[in-house]
């Protein structure tokens, strides 16, 4: 062409360096995932300000510990079964239950493999986060770690084997698709968050609540469940604003790669669809728990818990859906996210579960609504470019509802797979004294029982101090004498 730079030249030479190969396009692909895993793994630290800030004073040291260690045990766990559980042997023509090679991440030497490892692994540390909050204030460290790995090293997996591996029952991956469809949880709706919510459910149940939210300290019924107040609302808002900016890993990160044609396109549709969805459910809870509270009382006040709450379920609800839906539909599941929050949280306190950080509302509630809103909302182009063309879609535009089943089956499947596993799995902790620490060990704090000390130090000067230094003060005082008049 007439236009093209002269061979040798030093326009040549740079066209020559940025040209796009297979290459070039395999290393922008990993650096791609490596940040969105880096935004995904910065979530835990979100996790811990929340948790943090939520419990009483005397238990801070003991949940910032567990989420520390939520991220060890989760990458030991994954790197030697859970990722082999999950995606071992994954084969498109076939259809399994769990995965059987690549242990240890034996045979995984190339970047692709390896960076995907380290998203992934980001994912099933989030997953067993969520436990961490519910049970604060009295589960004891050892059962902490043994659930742990039990969630990210077996039961989490299954999970992803399932939906996500390409041999899954439910998958929308495989050459024959359950329902000529699969399951369509583009970043965890389902798979990450309702996994990690249904088990903190049921391990809430078996561990009881705390002492003096609904017994008082003779076990009668007090006329209100008593509610514990945050040791510090920074912290909360900090945890909340750390997590919607990792999810911008979570959600956009889930195309896995950047290059192919059409993937950036997903990729701008989820970020946008997960602020949308985010802000929506924040307004949403928060306004209605403010048009609740003043009907009952005849007040105005708004709750900034609600504020927070809801966003973090917008933020679940969106996370299914977030690759096929339209902007205007993630604004009505955003919606609606709020109030499924508002509606769970209500019916654990009726129920008397005690759920420190209303962790399962959000991830548990919100998870199944992700769900059931991609078989409502999936729009036909978007599901094209993000699964192909398999002629299934959501509902309100004309689908045939396929997809809706196959979202309701997998909301199912994943609520009938851990509670099966991990009910008998806490109960046996229970059963051998491993779950619940003692009650003077809760009373007193789970910091000074278990921690050597309280995270902060209040103690203040001694008095010894005090009067050493007002001896000093009245020592270097001058005395001004009075004027006298003439």
């Amino acid at each position: 062409a007439e236009d093209a730079p002269a061979e040798g030249s030093t326009e040549a030479l740079i066209c020559q360096a940025f040209a796009y190969t297979d290459q070039t396009n395999g290393g922008l692909d990993v650096f791609y995932l490596l940040f969105a895993a880096a935004m995904v793994f910065f979530m835990q630290a979100g996790f811990a300000m929340l948790c943090a800030g939520s419990v009483r004073q005397k238990n801070v040291k003991n949940i910032m510990l567990k989420n520390i260690l939520d991220a060890c045990g989760g990458a030991l766990g994954f790197w030697s079964v859970g990722y082999a559980f999950a995606y071992g042997g994954a084969d498109g023509s076939k259809k399994g239950f769990i995965g059987n090679t690549n242990f240890f991440l034996s045979g995984m030497t190339s970047g692709g493999d390896l960076i995907g490892f380290f998203f992934q692994f980001a994912f099933a540390a989030t997953a067993a986060t969520i436990v961490a909050g519910t049970v604060a204030e009295r589960c004891k460290f050892e059962a902490y770690l043994c659930y742990s790995l039990m969630l990210t090293g077996f039961v989490y997996p299954v999970v992803v084997y399932s939906v996500w591996g390409a041999s899954g029952f439910l998958t929308a991956f495989n050459d024959d698709p359950a329902f000529g469809c699969g399951m369509h949880d583009f970043a965890g709706s389902g798979v990450v968050h309702m996994t990690g919510g249904i088990t903190a459910l049921i391990a809430a149940k078996i561990l009881g609540p705390r002492i003096g939210r609904f017994y008082d300290a003779d076990g009668n019924e007090l006329p209100e469940p008593h509610d514990f107040p945050p040791h510090s609302v920074a912290l909360q808002v900090l945890g909340t604003f750390i997590l919607w900016v990792g999810w911008y890993g979570f959600n956009p990160g889930s195309t896995l790669s950047i290059s192919p044609a059409g993937y950036a396109d997903v990729c701008a549709l989820a970020a946008v669809t997960t602020t949308i969805a985010a802000a929506a459910g924040s307004v949403s809870a928060m306004f209605t728990d403010m048009v609740m509270h003043r009907r009952q009382t005849g007040e105005t006040a708004y709750d900034i818990t609600m504020c927070m709450n809801g966003a973090l379920s917008g933020l679940v609800g969106i996370t299914a859906g977030c690759s096929v839906v339209a902007p205007w539909g993630a604004f009505v599941i955003g919606i609606i996210a709020g109030w499924a929050y508002i509606f769970w949280s209500k019916l654990l306190v009726k129920l008397k579960i005690d759920d420190a950080v209303d962790a399962v509302p959000v991830h548990f509630g919100n998870g199944i609504w992700g769900c059931i809103a991609v078989g409502f909302f999936a729009e036909p182009s978007r599901v094209e470019t993000a699964y192909g063309d398999h002629g299934h879609y959501g509902v309100l535009y004309g689908g045939d509802g396929k997809l809706l089943l196959a979202q309701i089956c997998g909301v199912l499947w994943i609520i009938g797979w851990v509670t099966a596993v991990m009910t008998p799995y806490f109960l046996l902790l229970n059963m051998l004294g491993l779950f619940r620490v003692d009650a003077v060990e809760e009373e007193v704090g789970l910091d000074i029982s278990h921690h050597k000390g309280a995270a902060y130090d209040l103690s203040g000067p001694s008095e010894e101090a005090k009067e050493k230094f007002e001896l000093s003060t009245s020592q270097r005082k001058v005395e001004i004498p009075e004027a006298t008049s003439a």
